[in-house]
């Protein structure tokens, strides 16, 4: 028990690698912590290992680089799951044998048991410490969901995208003003807008605009419509069934389909959707002579010009509190990222100026021992014109006054700050290539696509919703397993009574049902039981379907 818990304290104190000098009065106060078999273990054995702690401390700049060795890039391996070993933490027995420890047989007996063992001790550990434990995340609409297998520690840098990804902007207060902005433009194209309001609820990222017929379609994975609505107006199953078939939606046709893959898109279709209404009802003027395709197109060019005109921008920049909802948590886990021996890249399309100050805004108030933003990218990337950083070389040029001034420049440097370039010459900076860089964005063409096709790089897409969504899904838990214990009674009750009507089926054709007895059986009581199990999944059916569309309105009314 004591060797076990005097490891677990130095792999909290070292085990991510801290650069903090953790002084002995440090593992004193974790002792005092801890649980109560390891704060009435202070024996002689406990004075011993307080020498050697204060030894090992006090001669290294980091406890992690006492406790553990790290597996360089020319001795890694690949593991069971087909990903590098680079990085991983390995146990130094050197140094649990200078406390008189032999890290083997104090871990004795079969692993599946040692490892429960060791882990309800370690959750006891950190609920002493207070510290939430890594299941308690399972709960948390903030999590990290995996669809291919990651070992992060072969990660050797990680880049970030900034709009929607390390800066969260209010999706009512940033759209909304470009929704306002759009729709003066509007107006002055001779376009009726009064009493039009911004509606955030009324669209989705994922969606699709049909701009040939108006409609914001749903589809499946496959591509196949299932919902659609035209305007502001949620169309009928069978509407949606007679417009559109078996029609699939093919992106690759941008004459036809926009798909809404960024919040930026939300003012945008938002306007639209609204504008087909008043196309419909014949407000708009017919001198402007448009069809669905034509009004997207104006709608689009109003918003454009919101977005060129600058004052949208500017307005942001003079009041960024009205607009972005800072995280205190974020420039703290990627100072985490940093001192773990990742190098951090920010690779945005916005410019510097408006990079800079968003930024400060949201993090440099956050950051400790007077830290800037700038402290935290071994490079940054502004101007980068993505998806193109991904595919193609542009020139690269140093930002070098804080009014944003460039000089020519052909290779970044660490602590840089840069316009323009590519993702190449990224990598041959830092000499770190292809699946070693994982890359976040919340774009899921320019940010997550390209990068990955392109480069080989790892990706992560931020999705907010999704957190609505999930938080929806743990909040209703209760009431889907009443929903999912129906439609399983129904599936049980369908499968006996098409077993019963197999029977009577091929009784009635003058064939022998499946068993002797079933084909010998009473006519009437086999339709007896065939019409009260009838009679049941109609019940059940009237009791699912309310429920069904209950649920699906806990994640969006429409």
């Amino acid at each position: 028990m004591y060797a076990a818990e005097v490891f677990r304290v130095f792999a909290v104190r070292g085990g991510n690698a801290s650069p903090a000098v953790a002084p002995t009065t440090n593992c004193l106060k974790i002792a005092a912590f801890s649980t109560p078999t390891f704060r009435n273990s202070v024996n002689a054995r406990w004075a011993k290992a307080l020498t050697l702690c204060r030894c090992s401390v006090d001669s290294k700049s980091s406890v992690g680089d006492e406790v553990f060795s790290v597996t360089q890039s020319n001795k890694s391996d690949v593991d069971y799951l087909g990903e590098s070993t680079k990085g991983d933490l390995n146990v130094k027995l050197e140094h649990l044998e200078a406390f008189g420890i032999d890290g083997h047989a104090s871990l004795d007996g079969p692993i599946e048991e040692v490892a429960r063992s060791e882990a309800r001790k370690a959750e006891d550990l950190l609920q002493d410490l207070g510290i939430p434990s890594p299941s308690s995340s399972r709960n948390s609409p903030r999590g990290i969901f995996c669809s291919r297998t990651l070992n992060l520690r072969s990660i050797s840098a990680i880049g970030y995208d900034m709009d929607y990804t390390l800066i969260h902007y209010n999706v009512m207060a940033w759209e909304g003003r470009a929704y306002d902005y759009c729709m003066e433009n509007l107006k002055n194209m001779g376009f009726p807008v009064d009493g039009l309001a911004f509606d955030p609820d009324l669209v989705i990222r994922g969606l699709v605009i049909d701009k040939e017929k108006g409609n914001l379609v749903k589809a499946d994975r496959f591509g196949y419509i299932k919902r659609a609505m035209h305007g502001t107006k949620m169309l009928s199953t069978r509407a949606v069934s007679e417009m559109y078939g078996r029609e699939l939606v093919d992106l690759r046709k941008e004459s036809r389909w926009e798909f809404l893959n960024t919040l930026f898109s939300v003012s945008e279709a938002v306007a639209y959707m609204q504008m087909v209404d008043r196309l419909d009802d014949g407000t708009i003027p017919a001198d402007l002579a448009l069809d669905y395709k034509g009004l997207y197109k104006a709608v689009g060019k109003a918003l454009f010009w919101a977005h060129v005109e600058g004052r949208l921008k500017s307005e942001i920049m003079s009041k960024p509190e009205l607009f972005v909802e800072p995280d205190p948590e974020l420039p703290l886990a990627l100072l985490d990222q940093k001192e773990a021996g990742k190098k951090l890249l920010l690779i945005t399309n916005s410019d510097y100026l408006y990079t800079d100050k968003m930024m400060r805004h949201s993090f440099n108030r956050f950051l400790p021992n007077d830290m800037g933003w700038r402290d935290l990218f071994d490079i940054v990337i502004v101007s980068a014109r993505k998806p193109e950083f991904f595919q193609t070389s542009h020139p690269m040029y140093e930002v070098v006054t804080g009014e944003g001034l460039l000089r020519p420049c052909f290779k970044a440097q660490t602590g840089g700050l840069y316009s323009g370039g590519s993702a190449q010459m990224v990598e041959n900076s830092l000499d770190i290539h292809g699946d070693e860089i994982l890359y976040v964005g919340d774009h899921i063409y320019t940010d997550v696509s390209q990068s990955k096709v392109h480069l080989r790089w790892r990706t992560a897409l931020i999705c907010r919703e999704l957190e609505e969504e999930y938080s929806a899904l743990i909040g209703s838990r209760g009431y889907r397993e009443s929903l999912v214990e129906l439609i399983s009674q129904k599936e049980v009750v369908g499968d006996l009574f098409n077993q019963l009507r197999l029977a009577l089926q091929r009784r009635s054709k003058d064939r022998p049902a499946q068993t002797l007895a079933a084909t010998n059986l009473d006519d009437e009581d086999l339709t007896d039981s065939m019409q009260k199990l009838l009679i049941v999944m109609q019940r059940l059916d009237e009791k699912i379907a309310p429920m069904l569309e209950a649920d699906g309105e806990l994640f969006n009314s429409r």
